[in-house]
């Protein structure tokens, strides 16, 4: 027998330069992205005024929570996290719940007009009334100017059915067989077979839903009035739009009253607090996330 050997060809001159090059490029974008969250995060904790003469780049130069306490004693903010935390909750639960319902049923391939129903979806991804329409549609659903504006038209999403279907047609169609054979109907092999194997799916769903749902203005601008349904995403769009003029007289007046803070250092707090929830939930998902991203991608 002939054994087979294997060499071990140490890195040439051009793999150590094409090695730097590439962490260096990495190094830059990894820097480029994270530091204006970090310059962010340390204004925020910087006296407002005294950052207004800038020079602040690493650290902080004069520190400070006036930032946070002005901005938990303003009741607009405390409401608008009110508000958000209620939606990204109610509205999460719902879409996963609703979507995981009607993706099951779409994945029975006996099912009357399935094609039907794959059909109708595709064509609503692609096309739609637009915002008159969409806005006619919720004024006679008696949705405007209520919390439920933004929670109830977001329960099902077409493109999460369509990839929710397709890994409910990858579970073997065996288990649940089998669990029939046993008594079991199809609430029980929904709940007790179908769900804990798709943990990955319903995290991905989760994680996006529930970010789009923090970040999201778009209804409370155009769909509310009520001051007492603004989101933290809307509160934050309020104050960047102020314009220069009125942050100048603001600030002026701040500084003769021998206020440190400023909107702008307020703002940033706001923002810090805003990002902090999903940079802490983020962890608990980030071990079904990559595999969330690819389920029904392959197929056997």
């Amino acid at each position: 027998m002939v054994k087979a050997r294997t060499w071990r060809r140490g890195k040439t001159t051009e793999d150590v330069m094409v090695d730097i090059v590439i962490v260096a490029v990495l190094a830059f974008v990894v820097v480029s992205c994270l530091y204006p969250f970090y310059l962010s995060v340390i204004l925020s904790f910087n006296e407002g005024l005294d950052a207004q003469r800038g020079g602040i780049y690493l650290w902080v130069r004069k520190f400070t929570l006036s930032n946070y306490a002005s901005l938990l004693k303003d009741s607009a903010w405390l409401m608008a996290f009110g508000v958000t935390v209620a939606r990204t909750a109610i509205g999460t639960a719902l879409t996963v719940a609703f979507t995981m319902l009607v993706s099951y049923g779409l994945s029975h391939r006996e099912l009357m007009f399935r094609k039907a129903y794959f059909g109708f979806f595709i064509f609503a991804m692609y096309f739609s009334g637009g915002v008159i329409p969409y806005y006619i549609l919720l004024r006679s659903l008696h949705l405007l100017n209520t919390f439920w504006v933004y929670v109830i038209p977001g329960c099902l999403s077409l493109f999460y059915i369509l990839v929710a279907t397709s890994f409910f047609e990858g579970i073997p169609a065996e288990l649940g067989e089998s669990a029939k054979l046993d008594g079991a109907g199809e609430g029980t092999i929904f709940l007790r077979i179908i769900l804990p194997l798709s943990k990955p799916l319903m995290a991905t769903i989760a994680i996006f839903t529930s970010v789009a749902h923090w970040n999201s203005w778009y209804e409370t601008a155009f769909f509310t009035s009520n001051k007492a349904l603004r989101t933290v995403a809307y509160q934050m769009i309020t104050v960047i739009n102020k314009t220069n003029t009125a942050n100048m007289g603001n600030d002026a007046a701040m500084a003769a009253g021998a206020v440190s803070t400023t909107s702008l250092s307020i703002q940033l707090a706001a923002m810090v607090i805003a990002v902090l929830p999903i940079l802490c939930v983020y962890p608990f998902f980030q071990q079904y996330f990559v595999t969330g991203l690819t389920v029904g991608a392959v197929k056997s």
